[in-house]
């Protein structure tokens, strides 16, 4: 009895083990599409996000391509623009040149009857102690001590000091100048002296008690008394300033000349 017990269970086992084959040989093709599916469910997102990957650098490849090529284009823009400015300088210098020149020619057409030789200003001391200048022709131009110097507006001053290429000339606002001058109204006499307080004004002293001083009235060298020639513009009365005593009267002097802005002079050579 046990033996045929045991027998049948062995049969039951070879039928079930039949069956499970069956199936798995019958499904093989179903087995193999799911685990197909599977590996595609874990390699795609993989794949995808390295497709990604790859996009996005070949991106960044172009944006610092641009990058590049800006900077470059940045460059040449600097580059032009280094030249435009270059440019502009040569004009402005150019603009000078031709201003100062203008100058020239209207003071040697102003002052025809002079001999006289152009300069620049190199330097200037204007203080309220020297209020000198210098300017860039010496001995080596035939400069000598004493020569006067005028510009287009009137006369500045004269040389006190020369080298073989440069001059210094005490300007008229000097506290050592002194200028023998006429009014042009009255054609009276006065003296004009440079002060401490102005660079622009004058102090004009010695003016006789019956003298009819006018505010504006122009005042000019009278060529007595001293190294300046007669008629070169020295300024106007800006102001009259009286005293208890008559004779302690005087007038201040607006120079014609800005000295401030005193550029281009000339050098009267032979008067």
């Amino acid at each position: 009895m046990y033996k045929n017990k045991k027998n049948g269970i062995l049969g039951i086992s070879i039928t079930i083990a039949i069956l499970i084959l069956i199936v798995i040989f019958s499904n093989r093709e179903a087995n193999t599409s799911f685990f197909e599916n599977v590996a595609n469910k874990l390699v795609m997102p993989i794949q995808n996000g390295l497709t990604y990957l790859k996009n996005k650098v070949s991106g960044n490849s172009t944006f610092f391509s641009d990058i590049n090529n800006l900077k470059i284009e940045n460059q040449e823009l600097k580059e032009k623009n280094s030249e435009l400015e270059q440019s502009l300088r040569e004009l402005e210098n150019i603009k000078t040149e031709n201003e100062t020149l203008k100058e020239y020619l209207g003071l040697t057409e102003k002052y025809g009857e002079y001999k006289t030789m152009p300069a620049y200003v190199i330097d200037k001391d204007i203080s309220n102690y020297s209020k000198t200048i210098v300017i860039n022709v010496g001995k080596n131009d035939g400069i000598k001590e004493n020569m006067i110097v005028i510009a287009d507006e009137g006369l500045v001053g004269h040389i006190i000091s020369v080298t073989d290429n440069t001059a210094k000339v005490r300007t008229i606002i000097d506290t050592a100048s002194s200028i023998s001058c006429l009014m042009s109204t009255s054609k009276d006499s006065i003296v004009c002296k440079g002060t401490l307080d102005s660079n622009s004004e004058l102090k004009a002293m010695y003016i006789s008690t019956d003298s009819n001083i006018i505010q504006g009235d122009s005042i000019d060298t009278s060529g007595l008394g001293g190294i300046y020639p007669k008629g070169i513009h020295v300024g106007i009365i800006k102001k009259i300033v009286s005293a208890k005593n008559i004779t302690d009267r005087y007038a201040i002097v607006e120079t014609a000349v800005n000295f401030n802005k005193l550029n281009t002079v000339l050098v009267i050579r032979d008067n």
